[in-house]
């Protein structure tokens, strides 16, 4: 299969490629292509299993670093939330119901297509901390100077442990790890999910909190508690206090790890587009601290060494 026959169409964070061909979609990777194909198309199957809508696997030729995929097409619920007056509220309650629906997935093992079993694995304290480190060694280096880099990078490593401890909740439930609008195409009425491959067994608040505190989507604070008062409604068997911590806790967690992830993919891959989201990540971050008394000691220090000038950088490539 010649790739430069093909209708090359715009990527994401990964090291994927994609290409459209014919009603398929033809998926390119070279770096880590296991995770990106191999990984990629096992929980393809897992949300298909359990009647969610994922691009099903056609064809592979993974010695090749490429797979052949069903088309779930171009429009996305961002495009959709972003550029189409709707309701959005509405649109975020049907979101809901998916993630409900997902988070009841049980299936914690799958055959691959090349017949080994993928495990599905869980989402660890540690894992947390590690994705948190994005931030100290990829984003303090741009904005800090270098004599004050390694104090706070420690400081903020034991900041950061301390507020693990504080979570609540098991790692129980499905998680995607990326569930926001980018990331959910609309295809015939329905709302399929894509870019699955990190798909976890963890925090039933993590994937709420990517929703409604989405870094590429801005929506009001007044919707963000409107879509999490939703969310509980529709899971009762939830504690409200509990998950509040949760969900505040992983939801700064997430976007420290986010403006550390498009640093990175500036600074390594040359993905520059991503730079102009980090001042709204800081953001995100300021709304939660801001409302919890959680995070006390982490607001005195992001205050401290990370200035408005900082947080709202306009970036250059």
């Amino acid at each position: 299969m010649n790739l430069n026959n093909l209708k090359k169409l715009s990527g994401d964070a990964s090291f994927r490629k994609f290409y459209r061909s014919g009603k398929s979609i033809v998926v390119f990777c070279r770096r880590e292509k296991k995770n990106n194909l191999l990984i990629y198309d096992a929980i393809n199957k897992i949300l298909i299993k359990n009647k969610i809508k994922a691009p099903k696997l056609l064809n592979q030729k993974y010695k090749k670093n490429l797979i052949e995929i069903e088309d779930l097409g171009d429009v996305s619920v961002y495009y959709k939330l972003k550029y189409k007056k709707i309701n959005k509220l509405k649109y975020y309650k049907k979101i809901i119901l998916l993630l409900s629906k997902l988070q009841k997935i049980k299936t914690k093992k799958i055959k691959t297509f090349n017949n080994t079993n993928y495990i599905v694995p869980k989402y660890s304290k540690d894992k947390l901390f590690e994705e948190s480190k994005l931030f100290l060694d990829w984003y303090i280096p741009k904005v800090i100077k270098k004599k004050k880099q390694k104090f706070i990078k420690n400081k903020l490593k034991i900041i950061i442990k301390i507020l693990l401890k504080k979570i609540k909740n098991k790692n129980h439930v499905f998680v995607h790890r990326d569930f926001h609008v980018s990331n959910l195409m609309e295809y015939k009425k329905k709302i399929a999910i894509i870019d699955n491959q990190d798909a976890l067994y963890g925090n039933h608040a993590y994937d709420p909190a990517s929703l409604i505190d989405d870094v590429r989507l801005r929506t009001s604070n007044p919707l963000k508690e409107k879509i999490f008062k939703y969310f509980l409604k529709r899971n009762k068997y939830i504690n409200k206090m509990e998950f509040k911590n949760d969900f505040d806790l992983l939801s700064v967690l997430r976007n420290i790890k986010i403006i550390g992830i498009f640093t990175r993919l500036s600074t390594r891959d040359k993905k520059h587009y991503y730079l102009k989201l980090i001042p709204h990540a800081w953001k995100l971050i300021e709304y939660r601290i801001n409302n919890n008394l959680l995070f006390n000691d982490l607001k005195l220090f992001l205050d401290k060494n990370f200035s408005i000038k900082i947080r709202q950088k306009k970036w250059k490539k």
